[in-house]
């Protein structure tokens, strides 16, 4: 069976991410602050934080550089003025991935710019 034309030979439009290190790494610790956050929200029972959060641990360390922003936004998201995250779970977990996460969209802006 074939692929479909637009799938089949199509390549990453921009840079991978390991050749825009600051992004990359930006990346990788929101990864990792992500993981505790949606521990935090399993070991707290806050079942519906953790169906939102799930998937964005994997999707910040695999994501190409053009998917990153909507990843970005997707977890800053989080932190809603009506319905956020803080509400539910400790400032120990939240703080961090919110830096975290600010971090990134600002090494993404500063990509956009030219100055990555």
């Amino acid at each position: 069976m074939t692929q479909p034309a637009r799938v089949r030979g199509r390549r990453p439009s921009g840079p991978a991410r390991h050749e825009l290190p600051a992004i990359d790494e930006a990346a990788l610790v929101a990864a990792r602050h992500a993981d505790r956050l949606l521990a935090a929200a399993r070991s707290e029972g806050a079942t519906r934080w953790g169906r939102f959060l799930e998937p964005l641990p994997d999707q910040l360390r695999d994501a190409d550089v053009r998917s990153l922003r909507g990843v970005a936004a997707r977890a800053r998201a989080a932190y809603g003025p009506k319905d956020s995250v803080r509400e539910v779970l400790p400032p120990e977990v939240t703080e961090p991935f919110l830096d975290a996460i600010d971090r990134l969209i600002k090494q993404l802006n500063r990509r956009d710019a030219g100055a990555a």
